[in-house]
């Protein structure tokens, strides 16, 4: 009940792979940098795209290539859906991703996929990830070791690192995300935050079933299974893992250990 198999479906997920088949689902935490590092990250037209500096203009991603956006009309449609879409001379650049002026990046390895979107003010430090129509909002934070599969939000003055999100997951505001897992279809509330780290020296411990595992971690945030939601200004304290379609109230804050699927956390 605690492996990756039971928390995720991980059938479409491209970066499947950083999970242990039938190992606990943290584990791909403790993979997460080895496993990132061995991604191939293409390189950035730093002139387009200095490293560490806002973005003087905004740019297009296109067929591997950066072009800058004068003489390109950006409709700016739902990104998640597909809706993000760049034209020049009356033809659709398929699969144009979007860099709008004022975003920072930072590292020779950032990975972004067909139709994305990271918008202006949001900082993106690598090593990162984005799969196909992801949004980066204005004022995020993604710090690095940020590994994000389709379609997923990671929001406005949200600040995330060393973490997973899953196809379709959504941290859309206001939300901390370190040393943690969002599984397929997760949505976090406004203000969610996950706390990463003990007030006490030690490793995480995860309490299941009477049972009490040592993560080997001395930061875990949370793991939500897929389509898991949480309320407006909740908290998980270090080590929470919920099952698949746990929903946790707002102004909450979850025990830690495990929650079975489907439970409903109020306090």
């Amino acid at each position: 009940m605690l492996n990756a198999e039971s928390l995720f479906d991980l059938s479409d997920f491209t970066y499947a792979d950083v999970f242990i088949q039938n190992d606990y689902a943290w584990v791909a935490l403790n993979n997460l940098k080895s496993y990132m590092d061995s991604i191939h990250y293409p390189e950035l037209n730093k002139t387009l795209v200095p490293d560490g500096k806002p973005l003087a203009e905004t740019i297009i991603l296109h067929e591997g290539k950066c072009i800058s956006a004068d003489e390109i009309e950006i409709v700016y449609g739902d990104t998640t859906k597909g809706g993000l879409k760049a034209t020049r001379n009356n033809e659709i650049l398929e699969g144009a991703s979007v860099i709008m002026a004022g975003a920072i990046l930072t590292g020779e390895r950032i990975a972004i996929g067909k139709g994305v979107l990271i918008e202006s003010g949001a900082m993106v430090k690598s090593p990162t990830v984005l799969d196909d129509c992801c949004e980066v909002r204005q004022g995020a934070y993604v710090r690095g070791y940020c590994l994000a599969g389709k379609r997923c939000v990671l929001g406005h003055t949200t600040e995330i690192k060393h973490s997973i999100f899953l196809n379709d997951a959504k941290a859309g505001h206001f939300a901390y995300i370190g040393d943690s897992i969002l599984g397929n279809n997760a949505n976090l509330g406004a203000g969610t935050k996950f706390a990463n780290l003990k007030m006490i020296k030690g490793n995480v411990i995860i309490r299941c079933n009477g049972d009490r595992i040592d993560t080997g971690r001395r930061k875990f945030g949370a793991i939500l299974g897929d389509e898991c939601q949480t309320g407006c200004n909740s908290v998980t304290n270090p080590g929470t893992v919920f099952g698949k379609q746990c929903m946790l109230l707002p102004n909450t804050t979850s025990p830690a250990g495990f929650h079975k699927a489907k439970s409903l956390i109020r306090k």
